[in-house]
């Protein structure tokens, strides 16, 4: 498990990355709480909807890994083929429904000064749509074929690039225009653009080098393997928007407070969101063994590869747990030296520290799922915790109980308990089927 996982994680820690340098450089411009309140805004809104779209590959874990597991091959390519269709199908709705929510932001009463800076920088970031959905759709297929180091490489380089980027667009340096906020949406573009490009020439050279057979798969459309891929892919990606739209709603509710506590929680879920990386790389890599064993009709290999993830991804969330707790203050000052978004910030971050465990549990318990074909029971759950019990309660404590964004918080917290929960007991009879007569018949 960890051989598949590291990679994966270092991943997942370098996409975040980008996220959280966008973030660092931003806050250094002269209104660094302004700034970092537009592209938590910006970011937020971009990534709703096109994780959505990303979503909907997190199919591809489950066909691409259980045809693998069984050794065909020529299953996966065509997999492959009919996922980039898709990636071209979805990005023109996706970039035009995106843009047209952006009046929304007058309407939950954002400040007018955080969006005439968020809709430049969104703008920018449309334009990776395409890019990014490709990224997943590749990445999907390679990990699944346990080929998971050069989607490591591709994400560690792109943060260079991002780095590099954002350095030189945000301030004009080496001749280009001081873009300021913009800027840095233009960068985190450009290095999407990168990654996709990247996986693309390595699925390539992997087929002259290897003859994997990719080259003599049918890329004609197959109506009824895209039904197939979203079928399993659709309640993946309403499950993702649940969690995401709930944290963008967080994120616009938050809006009508001061810049500070706006500031302060975008500090705050780049930090969980970074910690989040490494059970989230676990959790792809336990769909992919689930998968792989399930393809080999090995029941009792796919039950002891769900609990292994679930063990490192509890064990890693506890160690962050007690960092959130000790040391909040000095995490929010690596992001800006403000002292009111310092402790509104380390304030969010120990309340963050009680669902670490939880979120951890959740997410690898999603890819166990996912890996034995089962989309629909973290959508269910990720619903019903959030939306029914988050959005009223989060609100509520917030202004009601005029908590203001902690309050908020800990309405986040409730949520994510609750989903880790149902989510284990879900895979714990999930594993019951495994070791049955009617799964032991069918495989």
């Amino acid at each position: 498990m960890l051989a598949l996982a590291t990679p994966l994680i270092v991943a997942e820690l370098g996409w975040m990355t980008m996220g959280i340098v966008d973030t660092m450089i931003v806050g250094r411009l002269p209104d660094g709480a302004l700034a970092i309140s537009a592209v938590s805004i910006g970011g937020v809104m971009f990534v709703a909807a096109a994780f959505f779209g990303a979503g909907l590959f997190l199919g591809l874990d489950t066909l691409v890994s259980h045809a693998f597991g069984a050794g065909d091959l020529d299953d996966c390519h065509r997999t492959l083929a009919n996922a980039i269709y898709l990636a071209a199908a979805l990005t023109p709705p996706l970039m035009i429904l995106t843009w047209m929510t952006t009046p929304l932001l007058h309407v939950v009463g954002v400040q007018p000064a955080v969006v005439a800076l968020a809709l430049p920088y969104l703008q920018a970031m449309l334009w990776s749509t395409f890019p990014l959905l490709l990224y997943f759709a590749l990445r999907r297929y390679l990990q699944a074929m346990n080929l998971v180091r050069p989607v490591t490489f591709a994400l560690v380089t792109a943060n260079l690039i991002n780095l590099a980027g954002n350095w030189i667009l945000i301030f004009g340096h080496w001749g280009a225009p001081a873009m300021g906020v913009e800027g840095s949406g233009w960068a985190t573009c450009y290095s999407r653009i990168y990654l996709a490009l990247v996986l693309l020439g390595y699925v390539l050279y992997h087929e002259q080098r290897y003859k994997m057979g990719l080259a003599r798969a049918p890329w004609r459309p197959d109506i009824a393997r895209l039904k197939r891929m979203l079928a399993l892919g659709v309640p993946s990606a309403c499950q993702l928007l649940a969690e995401i739209g709930v944290f963008a709603a967080a994120t616009g509710l938050i809006g009508r407070l001061d810049k500070a506590s706006l500031a302060s929680h975008q500090i705050a879920l780049n930090v969980v969101s970074y910690t989040y990386m490494v059970p989230l790389g676990i959790s792809s890599a336990t769909a992919v063994r689930v998968g792989q064993a399930l393809g080999r009709g090995d029941g009792e290999g796919a039950a002891r590869a769900g609990w292994t993830g679930l063990v490192l991804g509890a064990g890693f969330m506890s160690t962050c747990a007690v960092l959130l707790w000790t040391l909040p203050r000095q995490v929010v000052r690596l992001f800006t030296p403000e002292p009111s978004v310092i402790t509104v910030g380390a304030s969010l971050l120990v309340v963050g520290a009680f669902f670490q465990i939880f979120d951890g549990i959740q997410v690898v318990a999603t890819g166990a799922l996912r890996g034995s074909g089962d989309t629909q029971t973290p959508m269910l759950t990720n619903l019903v915790c959030y939306w029914v019990v988050v959005l009223p309660l989060g609100p509520w404590f917030c202004f009601r109980g005029h908590g203001g964004a902690i309050g908020l918080w800990f309405g986040l917290s409730l949520g994510l308990i609750l989903v880790g929960c149902v989510l284990l007991m879900a895979w714990r009879a999930r594993v019951k089927r495994f070791a049955s007569a009617d799964f032991a018949e069918k495989t």
